[in-house]
Formats: structure tokens, sequence, C-alpha cells
């Protein structure tokens, strides 16, 4: 898993509340192809016209938010059915953080098992984030400190918290399973006194 600790990107915006995981992708493209295909089928019920043409209004065909990072989302987002695919989908047009009121749970957890970075503060200031930089997202670039806990834009710095140990998983870029291995001296030694201690539990390969 790609490590993550500071990151400087124009920030797209999308406030809309309620965006749930199949609006994010829908759970046939998740069927039929690969994690790495899904970047044309990201939010595609929001960037596309009934035509099949491009949405200008849309942050993803938006020349402005060209490479664009961090989302600044809306209450509830990533809410609905349990989907690992919909941050599959983020990550493929580029999106590495997601700062939102709140979060559906399932995605949440979801996000800090692939490398996102989702951060929750009040609906006030990421309207006020909004707000500096929607007139040109280019010009105004957001930093994400993971490090340090912090956002940084136009000379403000605010604060966010993030589980310790998530942050430092995600600082180390390790999953459940690498933060697991870290230990694995341990676990392999509370084996070999469990095997001593009880070994008619354990198979012997007769």
């Amino acid at each position: 898993m790609e490590k993550f600790t500071t990151l400087t990107a124009p920030a797209a915006v999308l406030l809309r509340q309620n965006i749930d995981t199949d609006i994010i992708v829908r759970i046939e493209r998740l069927i039929t192809l690969g994690r790495k295909e899904l970047a044309p089928y990201c939010f595609e019920a929001l960037r596309y016209r009934e035509d099949g043409s491009d949405d200008p209004a849309f942050f993803l065909n938006d020349p402005a938010s060209k490479g664009a990072r961090i989302l600044l989302a809306g209450r509830n987002f990533g809410c609905g059915s349990s989907r690992e695919g919909a941050v599959w989908a983020l990550m493929c047009v580029g999106i590495r953080c997601v700062i939102a009121p709140s979060f559906g749970d399932i995605f949440f957890n979801n996000c800090f098992q692939n490398g996102v970075l989702p951060i929750v503060l009040d609906a006030a200031t990421i309207e006020a984030l909004a707000d500096t930089v929607r007139p040109d997202p280019q010009a105004q670039p957001l930093t994400v400190d993971l490090e340090r806990q912090q956002l940084r834009l136009a000379n403000r710095a605010i604060g966010f918290e993030v589980d310790p140990g998530r942050r430092e998983a995600l600082l180390k870029g390790l999953d459940e399973i690498g933060v697991t291995l870290q230990r694995e001296p341990e676990i392999a030694a509370f084996q070999a006194r469990d095997r001593a201690l009880r070994p008619w539990i354990y198979e012997t390969g007769a």
C-alpha cells in the first residue's frame, strides 16, 4: 500500500450530501472490470449527461480541477452498501484524501485499508475551504500533512484528528495484514508457547 505522509494538490469540490457507494461506482462495473480499470466509471451518474457526453460542470470534467487529489465532500459520504471498489474508483481518478463532515462507516474503514485518508471536519470549515479553492483550484492548492495532522491553505492552518493506529499505518503504508506482520516474532513466540502447553489442539500431520 502506498504511504501517505504529506500531499499538496488541487482540491475538487463535491458538497452534495449522501453520496453513496453506488454513485461512486456501480456494482456491475466491479463485476466486469479490474480495480485499475474503473476511472471512466467513477461518478458516472454525475459526470455524464443523458446522451453520454461529459457534463462540464462536474469536477472530473473541469480543466480547473485537473490533477485534483483531494475531495471536499458533503455529509455521509460513502454511505450505502459495503463496496471496497468505491475506494478503488476514487484512487483511479487520483483522489487520495476525502474531507467530509461524516462518512459511511464501512467506506471510512475501507479508505484506510487502501491508502486513502478520510478526514472528518465540520461542515462550516469545509464550506470555507471550498469557497477558497473553488474560483481557482490550481492557484490555491491544499496541503494535507498527516504527520502534523494539519491542513494548510492560503496561510491558514487547520488541525484534524486521526486514530493513532490508523495514522501510523498510513504513514508506513501498511494495511491490516502489514500491521499484523510487524508483530510476527511475537505471534510466533505465542504459538510456540501455546503449542508446548496444549499440543493436542494442533495438527500433528499424522
